[in-house]
């Protein structure tokens, strides 16, 4: 009889070689799992299809379709997934935008090690997890005023201003995001709207200035 293999699967979805090259050597060891790779957000999401995984941890910068919308997209296609987020960005924004799309757990890449590990532990049992560097600012994010401008967008409109930073067409944004024309037009009006900027180029400074442009097209 064959012997069935009880690791844990997790698909590890960054664009970084480097990145994905450590953390998996590291879960492969620590959970111990067995681990699949993925560089883009549409490389993960046909992964995340072929191979049904029992957990993903991702990037939210990421080539193509970002983190914030694969969240929204495997969670609507399976809401019983499994999602932690690994990610640069320490702002308690991008942790509550990726936990209001559906991740259970958020840790920064400058976390340790054994973080990471007991992240991906806690939400392979079904639980929640959030890194030591953002537990504390999520909490009192809804209890200030001013601050961030990006405090104010969805995490669609955040997603639509990434891929602005990255200096995509709205009809480039449209097919990536699988949406209408108008429809990303309306969000980007919002987006100045709610950024007080009057024109496109300002969205691209604002999007750099914070960090959410990765690599581009």
């Amino acid at each position: 009889m064959a012997r069935v293999n009880t690791k844990p699967k997790v698909l590890l979805i960054d664009d970084h070689p480097i990145v994905r090259a450590g953390c998996r050597r590291f879960l492969e060891q620590g959970v111990p799992a067995e681990v699949i790779e993925a560089g883009s957000g549409e490389e993960g999401w046909r992964s995340f299809l072929e191979n049904s995984p029992d957990l993903l941890v991702l990037d939210l910068t990421l080539p193509g379709i970002g983190g914030l919308e694969l969240i929204q997209k495997v969670r609507a296609y399976d809401p019983r997934a499994q999602i932690l987020v690994f990610s640069m960005h320490a702002d308690p924004i991008f942790a509550a935008r990726a936990l209001e799309a559906g991740a259970r757990g958020y840790v920064v890449k400058s976390s340790s090690p054994q973080e990471l590990l007991d992240a991906v532990l806690q939400v392979l049992r079904g639980g929640n997890y959030l890194s030591h560097e953002v537990a504390q600012e999520i909490a009192l994010l809804n209890l200030t005023s001013g601050g961030d401008p990006l405090k104010e967008l969805s995490a669609r409109e955040l997603e639509i201003l990434r891929l602005i930073g990255e200096g995509r067409t709205l009809t480039e944004i449209a097919a990536i995001l699988c949406v209408s024309y108008k429809t990303v037009a309306n969000s980007v009006s919002q987006i100045k709207t709610k950024l007080r900027a009057r024109h496109t180029s300002e969205l691209v400074r604002l999007a750099l200035h914070h960090g959410l442009a990765g690599s581009s097209k």
